[in-house]
C-alpha cells in the first residue's frame, strides 16, 4: 500500500507456489487500495468472482483448496498483528529471519524495514547489534 505522503508500507511478500492478492477487494468487487508488485518473472492468475463460483461448484476441490490458502492467510496475517503489538523491531526482524530466510537475497533492505514497521536506517542499527552478538 502506498499512504497519502507516497511512502509504501509492504503488507506481504510471496515466492513460487505461493498465492497473493487482495482477498476484500476481490470479494467486494471494489478497486483495491493495495498494490502487487512481480520483483521476479511471475505467472499472473485473474479470476472473475463469478467464475471462481462456478470453479467452485463445479470442481468441488477447488472450494476446499482456496479454503485451505484463506485460513492459512488469516492465521499468518493474525500472528503478524499479534507480533506487531507485542514485539519489539529486534524480535520481529529475528522472527523474519527464521521464519523467511529465502527473502534476503530476493528483497531489499528498503522492503524488509517497511514491511517489519521500520526505517531502513533503523534496520540497518538493529542488523549491526545483532552481528555484533
Amino acid at each position: 500500500m502506498v499512504d497519502p505522503s507516497g511512502k509504501e508500507h509492504n503488507l506481504q511478500f510471496a515466492i513460487e507456489n505461493w498465492w497473493i492478492g487482495d482477498i476484500g477487494s476481490f470479494h467486494s468487487e471494489k478497486p483495491s487500495r493495495l498494490y502487487i508488485e512481480a520483483m521476479e518473472n511471475s505467472v499472473i492468475l485473474q479470476v472473475k468472482k463469478d467464475d471462481q463460483l462456478n470453479l467452485f461448484v463445479d470442481y468441488p476441490k477447488f472450494n476446499r483448496i482456496f479454503r485451505v490458502l484463506a485460513e492459512n492467510a488469516m492465521v499468518s496475517l493474525q500472528n503478524r498483528i499479534l507480533q506487531n503489538m507485542s514485539s519489539t523491531a529486534e524480535e520481529r526482524y529475528i522472527d523474519f529471519v527464521e521464519h523467511y530466510p529465502h527473502f534476503f537475497n530476493r528483497i531489499s533492505n528498503v522492503q524488509i524495514a517497511s514491511y517489519l514497521g521500520v526505517t531502513p536506517e533503523f534496520l540497518s542499527t538493529i542488523r549491526k547489534k545483532i552481528a555484533k552478538s
